[in-house]
């Protein structure tokens, strides 16, 4: 039993979204004997029951801005937002609560400049409020890509020249806040990954396969890039399991990421299916970002 005057492990609160990464960083803090808060978005979060275990409540998304007076209420100074939120807020909906009525007019501004701008504005007021923001990284730093060839099969020549012209599409625009991934075939980038996701962007190219001037072209690779500039405590590109399988889906030869700036979820388990379908998934250095 800990000292009356002992110090305890401050309670992390998990703003979760779609996907594994909300409930991998859980078991992680859970783990090490350190306490997690489940805030889980409502329509957002597949398997609410994944939470059973920890303290958790939900909440719309129009209703967050309640959100910091509800943690401070219990303790908590200290929170990590993981997962995707597919939708942005009705902002007709928003509930009127006064905290939130503060800080609206900021946030529609850093709205008109681009999700970047948003999710920093954000950033910024959830610690002027006194909680402090972590990355995902920052719990999990083994979730981040390592540099160099992580699977069996390895690119070719022709690939590398893929993986440089769909980096530096990658990269662009990413300078004008528009995505972080980009499809490159016969040197040339193809694709580019706009609202729909990488999910989308592969689908699309996979679609595209049998029309066109893609009709007949092989090969070819996915590139996700952090945003230059990019807030890293808050949508860091990933890759995962569904990632290799849409890759191979599209014909694709392989993926590569920026290493030590892309989270993996699952990493052994993309890697053998990586090998299992035949592509090729690469950590770039990192001074490959511009």
């Amino acid at each position: 039993m800990a000292s009356a005057g002992a110090a305890q492990s401050p309670v992390t609160a998990i703003i979760a979204g779609g996907g594994r990464l909300p409930i991998e960083l859980a078991n992680a803090l859970a783990s090490r004997g350190l306490g997690a808060y489940i805030v889980m978005i409502a329509g957002e979060v597949e398997n609410p029951d994944a939470f059973a275990a920890f303290p958790n409540t939900t909440i719309e998304l129009e209703a967050a801005g309640g959100l910091l007076s509800h943690l401070k209420s219990r303790g908590i100074s200290q929170l990590v937002f993981a997962g995707t939120v597919a939708r942005r807020p009705r902002f007709f909906s928003i509930w009127p609560i006064m905290p939130l009525l503060a800080v609206l007019p900021k946030l529609a501004k850093a709205l008109g400049q681009g999700d970047d701008a948003l999710l920093r504005s954000l950033v910024g007021h959830v610690e002027q409020q006194g909680i402090k923001v972590l990355g995902a990284h920052e719990i999990l730093p083994d979730l981040l890509v390592s540099e160099g060839v992580h699977t069996k099969k390895r690119p070719t020549k022709s690939d590398m020249r893929d993986i440089q012209a769909a980096l530096e599409a990658a990269q662009a625009i990413g300078s004008l806040d528009i995505g972080q991934a980009a499809v490159a075939i016969g040197g040339r980038a193809i694709a580019l990954e706009g609202i729909e996701g990488t999910d989308g962007l592969l689908e699309r190219v996979a679609q595209l396969r049998g029309h066109g001037r893609l009709a007949g072209k092989p090969g070819g690779v996915l590139v996700k890039s952090v945003k230059p500039g990019q807030e890293w405590r808050i949508d860091l590109p990933g890759i995962g399991v569904q990632t290799v399988e849409r890759v191979a889906a599209a014909k694709l030869n392989g993926v590569a990421v920026l290493a030590d700036s892309t989270l993996a979820l699952g990493f052994k388990e993309m890697i053998e299916r990586a090998d299992s379908l035949g592509v090729f998934v690469v950590g770039l250095p990192s001074e490959a970002q511009r």
